[in-house]
């Protein structure tokens, strides 16, 4: 077993690597410092699902921002159910959520761009850190299809979490919308209901929307800025090369 992050690791032979051994391997050469960190969109359902077939002590790790849809605190109960497992939850800090209602009022994120960011920051950022920080291998659900701004996403790279750095993975990085939801059919796997109205990307309540046929799927989540070309549609849990 691995016991820290080897910088002479061959990531080329992990980008080869097929979802499940990959799973397989985290585990094998990492044990409980490898973890899938999930929001439960539809593929992290996969990769759970994965893993109880193939490594079934892999860690389920999820940030509970506090403003989650009732669907997904309904399908992590589901999961935990299904795969006799425990899903580790990371929360913000009560003090800091308080303190940053206080000053700018529950709804910030509708007040600009750095407002959205702050509030993310609080909710998901911070305690995915935290989380980040009881790993050494980081199992994360991002496609390339997902959006622009991740089409050119390695499965395997090294990224940096303070003064440390983590191997993060994206086993199903190549796979499309399709092949996922085949995944899902085909072995009965409990996905999130909001699915079923039109949301291609859930998040949290309010930030989330239902997207529309001819909009990308993340159009949806903040969609009052829409309109700004340079938003990037993400929350800074994984925006490539901001050393998170």
């Amino acid at each position: 077993m691995t016991t820290a992050i080897d910088p002479e690791l061959d990531l080329e032979a992990l980008e080869a690597m097929p979802a499940e051994r990959l799973l397989e391997w985290a585990v094998e050469s990492y044990d409980r410092r490898a973890a899938i960190i999930t929001s439960f969109q539809n593929t992290g359902c996969v990769m759970i699902d994965m893993a109880a077939r193939v490594a079934p002590s892999l860690r389920v790790l999820t940030v509970d921002t506090l403003r989650l849809h009732d669907e997904t605190y309904v399908l992590i109960e589901a999961i935990e159910a299904r795969y006799g497992i425990g899903v580790e939850r990371f929360q913000p800090e009560p003090q800091r959520v308080s303190e940053m209602v206080a000053e700018h009022g529950e709804f910030l994120f509708f007040d600009g761009r750095p407002q959205q960011e702050h509030c993310c920051a609080v909710r998901k950022v911070e305690p995915n850190q935290r989380a980040l920080g009881t790993v050494d291998a980081w199992i994360t659900g991002l496609r390339r299809d997902q959006s622009p701004g991740r089409r050119r996403l390695p499965r395997a790279e090294f990224v940096a979490n303070g003064d440390r750095r983590l191997l993060k993975l994206c086993p199903l990085i190549d796979w499309g919308e399709d092949q996922v939801w085949a995944y899902i059919r085909d072995n009965d796997v409990p996905y999130n209901t909001l699915y079923d109205s039109g949301y291609t990307s859930i998040g949290c309540v309010i930030c989330t929307t239902p997207t529309l046929p001819h909009e990308e799927r993340r159009a949806g989540r903040w969609r009052w800025f829409n309109h700004m070309e340079d938003h990037h549609k993400e929350c800074g849990i994984h925006l490539h090369g901001s050393g998170i």
